[in-house]
């Protein structure tokens, strides 16, 4: 067991110092990056089909999709107007920065202001891999239960901004806000949770203005 351990600690910090050199990169473009991180089925793929339209005069966007296997996810963001390049991990949990760093290739980078990094579905080892994003977006749908912040601490302590997806199913269900809101706030005091329905729209306008507050934030960096 300690020798794994050590082997570990020696990938995640591999892994950490070639992200500080990715980070680095995308500042000097001033790219927004964003980590996508939820269960599956909590809605990243129809997020992004949701942002496309909205902010396409707003904002050059792109993507970068992590799925074990398929093309499915992004097919669907292509159709929506955003270019996507997909990376299949072939029963890998998580994104590292070297399969990230070969999939900027296919993509115009000094083109863009936005680059969404949508990562495999799955709420534990994606939260132990930095990017090199600007901010890692967790999404935790209604339909999984508000029980989700206590069981998976590590990645709402991660996140800069959780959105409660899928909120239209709200009526059907046994799911608490104020138990999620708690949990999350015993986590992470101040992580904003942004509830949102993607299919009604309800709620999507403050992740537009979230998105707009981090692309003035990046375009301001020193």
């Amino acid at each position: 067991m300690a020798e794994r351990l050590v082997i570990q600690k020696r990938a995640l910090s591999a892994n950490d110092l070639a992200a500080a050199a990715l980070r680095r990169e995308f500042a000097a473009r001033r790219l927004l990056v964003l980590n996508l991180m939820s269960s599956p089925g909590s809605g990243k793929t129809t997020l992004l089909e949701r942002t496309a339209p909205a902010l396409a005069g707003e904002f050059r966007m792109a993507v970068i999709e992590g799925d074990l296997q398929t093309e499915r996810d992004a097919e669907r963001v292509r159709r929506a107007g955003l270019p996507a390049t997909q990376i299949n991990t072939g029963g890998g949990c998580h994104l590292d920065v070297p399969m990230v760093r070969r999939a900027l290739g296919a993509l115009p980078l000094d083109q863009l202001d936005i680059l969404f990094i949508e990562n495999v579905g799955n709420l534990v080892c994606p939260a132990a891999f930095d990017l090199g994003e600007d901010a890692a977006v967790l999404l935790a749908s209604v339909a999984e239960g508000d029980d989700k912040p206590g069981k998976y601490p590590t990645a709402f302590r991660r996140a800069d901004v959780v959105l409660l997806t899928k909120t239209d199913f709200l009526p059907v269900t046994e799911f608490r806000v104020d138990r999620f809101l708690e949990d999350v706030a015993k986590i992470k005091a101040g992580l904003p949770v942004l509830p949102m329905s993607c299919r009604t729209g309800q709620g999507v306008e403050a992740w537009f203005d979230w998105l707009r507050r981090a692309v003035a934030g990046k375009r301001a960096a020193p």
